[in-house]
């Protein structure tokens, strides 16, 4: 007989650095655990822990969870996060269900990847600031992989371009002065400044700059706008209003997205989570690690492993963004890459799109700069 009735494990940070983004997240993966129960698929029952941002609360949930004979946990935000507790779910044979864009270059038979890797962030947005004659950067990003990583693919694509990175800082996460480095960067006057600084930190920074601007007379997000592959639309309201429009977001998600999809979508999210955050790229792909989970399960009729990694890549899902499903591979989703520019309304709108979902491709032997040169590569459709 088939098993209907399914705990699974919910790990998401709502305190700390990036608690903001965490909320997002933990409401996506609620939201679509009720649509699943509502519809009479399957049942589940998320059990919910909170590492609240500290890392070594990562390991220490998971292990928490999976002591409960629970097997599939979504969660995880940073990319340390995930690679704290990856051996874990490796020795303990469970899979961790990853919802979050991320540097790539990993893949693991114990990890499905909802969020977007880099050929459908950071090469889509590489692409579109060459195309509009942005070829030299100063990068700021927090002191771990996902910087590290982003900056490495941008000083290739840019190299390969006649460009070059004037310049690079590394902060701790949680990190909130950032004059010396504001100084800096206006001193480069760099074509576009490219952000891979998280939470807090990235709040603080976009103020700064955008302060510094002003004072001295620059149209900061004509002269020199930040770019970013993790900017979404609760951080924008974090931001504040003085500090909020201009800024480009890789993401294959936003908001504003004019679909009946995402506004069925968007119209659920409002009525369940009135006090917000607001639903971002990260609350989708919370909803669509559960969907494409809850939709294996109840394929498979089993919680095991491997049937479970089997069933996930034999399903589908027609998510806010469009349609989704798993390389089986890879373990990582096909996704629809996008580009926003933030409003003074803490929203996005987009700017241009690819026509249909992206391969993922995370060690980008496919999509690198290295391989094919930027000039002659497919670009995103640009939208009116």
């Amino acid at each position: 007989m088939s098993q209907r009735y399914h705990h699974i494990g919910i790990l998401f940070s709502t305190a700390g650095p990036y608690g903001l983004v965490g909320r997002a997240m933990l409401n996506g993966a609620l939201l679509a655990a009720e649509e699943v129960n509502a519809s009479g698929l399957i049942t589940l029952e998320p059990k919910i822990v909170d590492p609240e941002g500290a890392l070594a609360g990562y390991g220490a949930g998971a292990e928490r969870l999976l002591d409960c004979g629970i097997q599939h946990i979504v969660g995880c935000y940073t990319s340390s996060s995930r690679k704290e507790i990856i051996p874990i779910f490796e020795k303990r044979d469970a899979l961790l269900w990853y919802p979050s864009h991320y540097e790539g270059f990993e893949t693991s038979g114990n990890v499905v990847y909802t969020g977007a890797t880099p050929n459908q962030h950071i090469v889509p947005l590489v692409r579109h600031l060459l195309d509009r004659g942005g070829r030299t950067a100063f990068c700021v990003g927090a002191n771990y992989i996902w910087a590290w990583e982003n900056n490495r693919i941008l000083r290739e694509a840019l190299a390969l371009a006649g460009g070059q990175v004037t310049g690079e800082r590394y902060f701790a996460v949680g990190e909130t002065a950032f004059a010396q480095v504001v100084d800096a960067i206006l001193a480069a006057r760099p074509d576009f400044v490219f952000n891979t600084l998280i939470g807090t930190s990235a709040y603080h920074f976009f103020r700064a700059f955008r302060s510094a601007c002003r004072a001295r007379g620059i149209d900061q997000p004509r002269t020199m706008p930040v770019a970013s592959c993790s900017l979404a639309e609760p951080e924008l309201e974090a931001i504040g209003p003085n500090a909020v429009d201009g800024h480009l977001s890789s993401s294959v998600y936003f908001a504003s997205i004019d679909s009946p999809r995402n506004r069925a979508f968007t119209a659920a999210y409002a009525a369940r989570f009135p006090e917000g955050p607001t639903p971002s790229a990260d609350t989708e792909s919370s909803y669509i690690a559960v969907h494409l989970l809850a939709r294996a399960l109840a394929l498979a009729g089993t919680e095991d492993v491997a049937t479970i990694r089997r069933a996930a890549c034999m399903v589908d899902f027609e998510a806010p963004q469009g349609p989704v499903r798993l390389d089986e591979t890879t373990l990582h989703a096909y996704l629809t890459p996008r580009i926003g520019v933030s409003t003074a309304a803490a929203g996005f709108t987009i700017a241009a799109e690819a026509g249909r979902p992206v391969a993922p491709d995370p060690y980008l032997v496919r999509s690198a700069p290295r391989v094919v040169p930027v000039s002659r590569r497919p670009r995103l459709r640009v939208v009116p």
